[in-house]
């Protein structure tokens, strides 16, 4: 795939205009691009949206396919998105093809930006180069991202409407105790009367929230507990917590759960059909899973696939026997661990499908048509999710509103009397 003719003499045009001798050393400070050199940090750093990754995977495989050589093919994409928001892309993508002129390989020069292809697309890409079939990886690649963009559209459709009712409700809540109960607390005082109860309380609150000090403290507070939650979840029992909330939450976690094995299911059968070994599959697979305990569960299973088991027997007996248990304190010689409790991550039919596959050698064919069901039973989530959050936020929202509501209409009720007395 990589013209090895034109790379040598790239190499040598460039290690002869190198004005410092170990400069060369390096391959990742070559940046030859159009676009003025950059700090390699901030580059990495730059943000690129999902669909123009996904046009700049389907413009790739396009050209491979055409037999246009992978430097040129990387030089044309850059040089074609290089204007407005695309600019970032096209950055890494001539230094990518920098790199690869130097002589890595295209999956080499891709981990030199994590931030932008993650641990699945280098893997996948990495398959490919063993396997001779980059154009089909690619193609794929390109499939599945535009599935993953579409998933997270819908899941993202379906929370709009509540968002948007729970800001239009704090917005309404906000006006009425900041400019229509002052009113009537005025009068009321004027009079020497004292408000009903519910809107007393109403009351209380409001002076509790307008008091500078207090509202000081509550700041500082909430700040400190946000960068303490913030650090904690980013250790072992703080991901450990989350992710078991992820999963065990009614709706949500169904949600969560089938969107993650049908994103396993479609990676293995896409590794399988290319002629990727089971092991690198599920090595694949498990660094496509960004929760603890399905990274857990592949990792078991490949141990037992190691041991001489089957694929769907790893499977049952990986999540047959896995429970989450979070490490207290590791040092002490004995270990406080808080169990989380059984979690079921493979279903049952989906361990005597890839039975089947195995006894038909189809497992390939059988990963595909379980990721398939999946998606379909994953837009049913997504669909009940939508369904359920709607009118519980209705219910929610209504409460408070009405609460407010009530607490603001009762000294409306009352107000003749106060006046008349």
């Amino acid at each position: 795939m990589f013209d090895v003719a034109t790379k040598t003499d790239l190499n040598n045009t460039r290690l002869n205009n190198q004005t410092a001798p170990n400069t060369h050393k390096n391959s990742s400070k070559f940046i030859t691009s159009p676009i003025e050199k950059q700090n390699s940090s901030v580059v990495k750093s730059k943000r690129v949206k999902q669909d123009d990754l996904i046009l700049f995977t389907t413009q790739l495989a396009v050209m491979l396919d055409s037999g246009v050589v992978l430097s040129e093919a990387l030089d044309s994409i850059a040089e074609s998105t290089n204007t407005g928001k695309q600019a970032a892309l096209a950055q890494i993508i001539y230094q990518v093809a920098d790199i690869v002129k130097n002589g890595e390989t295209f999956s080499k020069a891709l981990s030199r930006y994590p931030g932008v292809f993650n641990l699945m697309f280098i893997s996948m890409v990495k398959a490919s180069e063993a396997s001779g079939k980059m154009v089909e990886m690619l193609n794929i690649l390109g499939e599945y991202l535009s599935f993953e963009f579409e998933t997270r559209k819908k899941i993202k459709g379906a929370l709009t409407y509540p968002i948007i009712m729970v800001v239009m409700s704090i917005m309404a809540t906000c006006i009425m105790m900041l400019f229509v109960l002052p009113k009537f607390i005025k009068i009321y005082e004027s009079k020497g009367a004292s408000l009903p109860m519910i809107t007393q309380i109403l009351v209380n609150f409001l002076k509790i929230f307008s008091n500078l000090q207090v509202m000081a403290i509550v700041s500082t507070v909430a700040t400190i507990g946000l960068i303490g939650f913030y650090y904690w979840v980013r250790t072992n029992t703080g991901r450990k917590v989350i992710d078991y909330i992820k999963i065990q939450t009614p709706v949500i976690g169904t949600m969560f759960l089938d969107l993650v094995i049908t994103r396993s299911m479609r990676i293995m059968s896409t590794m399988i059909n290319t002629g990727v070994n089971l092991l690198d599959s599920i090595k694949i697979v498990q660094g496509s899973c960004d929760n603890y305990f399905f990274q857990k569960l592949w990792t078991d299973t490949a141990d037992r696939i190691q041991d001489g088991y089957q694929l769907s027997e790893s499977l049952s007996i990986a999540d047959g026997q896995f429970t989450a248990t979070s490490q207290k304190n590791q040092t002490t010689p004995v270990n406080t661990s808080k169990q989380f409790g059984r979690v079921q991550l493979i279903a049952p039919g989906i361990v005597q499908m890839l039975r089947a596959g195995e006894k038909s050698g189809k497992l390939g064919y059988v990963s595909d048509k379980i990721s398939i069901f999946y998606e379909k039973k994953l837009e049913a989530s997504i669909k009940i999710a939508t369904t359920f959050i709607e009118p519980l936020m209705i219910a929610v929202l209504g409460g408070i509103i009405g609460t407010v509501a009530i607490a603001m209409l009762l000294p409306v009720f009352k107000i003749s009397n106060v006046i008349s007395h």
